[in-house]
């Protein structure tokens, strides 16, 4: 079903969404309001990563970009801007937008106003947490849902990374005082760069009848040197609707990386390890009393976007629901605010989702 794609945004995300679409056959179009940007894109960013650079993508600055007649529009820009340009991505009527993670900052400013303009323009909405639709993270959902190992005891998510891969791949920044990383609330900081975590926490609790977060208590450490402002540690201790309790922990400092997530059950568990090997994903399985039986997913980084957007092409053919759909995103995002407002006043903190995804939703218990 898709065959164009406009991507805003020319930085690092913006270059992989570009392969995975030309992977994919589709036409490309990046612009971005940097000609520099532009430059690093064609010059440097993808001959460096993919081998050459790839003369049918055009690329242009915003204003001289071609609207409407996109199949898919990805927004891949710093997340302070992301609901101002999916708002305006909605004008354009693609089938579909892709808007990269985090959604936007902790004070969740447009994020309801998004909902409520995709749904008025039948313009469906996905969000960029791409792990939860990896090989990996399907076969370890299918697992835990299969009922073999008993009720559910416990969820915990890790997403423990130093963020210097993020400065490796953006070698222009010097650092994160350059970007929207250094600064928490653009979206920035452990809490929303690593959000990953968060959504895989959620994603399992769906999967396995868990329902949704409720109520949500994290403790954070915070960089204020003058120059940033941001968490590099995020600890959350969760609650879902079905009463599961379980921790996530998402930092920008841990190195070697560990992303994981374990799902203990009364008779077993079901572990997703993310790299654990360069180039293997991870899923160990094991009954009480058993052997665990570990599968390996070889996988590249560009692999994950092509997933991606495979997996949206596919949901626009049959109209499945997704697990990357915007009002999924959304729940992260009231998980995220509800993580600051605790920090800030060292209180637990419930989220009725009743009232969307807006401050109100939050209240201190």
């Amino acid at each position: 079903m898709i065959s164009n794609v406009k991507i805003v945004g020319a930085g690092s995300i913006g270059n992989h969404l570009a392969n995975a679409s030309r992977r994919m056959g589709w036409s490309v179009t990046i612009c971005d309001i940097d000609p520099a940007a532009l430059a690093r894109t064609r010059d440097e960013i993808y001959p460096a990563r993919y081998g050459a650079w790839d003369d049918a993508i055009t690329l242009c600055a915003p204003d001289d970009a071609p609207r409407g007649g996109f199949d898919l529009i990805c927004i891949g820009t710093p997340p302070d801007v992301h609901m101002k340009l999916a708002m305006a991505a909605l004008d354009e009527k693609p089938a579909a937008i892709l808007v990269e993670k985090p959604l936007c900052g902790p004070a969740l400013e447009g994020a309801e106003d998004l909902r409520e303009a995709a749904a008025q323009a039948g313009v469906r909405v996905f969000t960029g947490y791409d792990h939860v639709v990896g090989a990996a993270a399907e076969q370890a959902a299918a697992r835990a849902a299969s009922g073999d190992l008993g009720a559910i005891a416990t969820l915990d998510v890790d997403f423990r990374e130093y963020w210097g891969g993020i400065f490796a791949a953006h070698p222009w920044l010097a650092g994160p005082w350059e970007t929207y990383l250094g600064f928490s609330a653009r979206g920035g900081g452990a809490s929303g760069e690593h959000s990953h975590a968060i959504n895989l926490w959620q994603h399992f609790a769906h999967e396995i009848g868990a329902g949704r977060v409720t109520t949500v208590s994290a403790r954070m450490d915070w960089v204020r040197d003058g120059r940033v402002e941001y968490d590099r540690l995020c600890a959350l201790h969760l609650e879902s609707e079905s009463g599961l309790i379980g921790q996530c922990t998402q930092d920008v400092v841990t190195k070697p990386t560990r992303k994981s997530a374990r799902m203990q059950f009364e008779d077993g568990f079901v572990e997703w390890q993310c790299g654990a090997e360069p180039g293997i994903d991870r899923v160990v399985e094991a009954a009480d009393g058993a052997e665990a039986v570990t599968t390996d997913i070889s996988k590249t980084r560009p692999d994950d976007f092509i997933r991606e957007l495979g997996h949206i092409d596919a949901c626009l053919e049959n109209g499945a629901n997704s697990p990357i759909s915007l009002d999924r995103g959304l729940d992260t995002m009231l998980v995220i605010a509800a993580a600051h407002l605790s920090d800030s006043t060292g209180r637990r903190v419930g989220i009725d989702y009743s009232k969307g995804c807006r401050p109100e939703a939050l209240s201190t218990e």
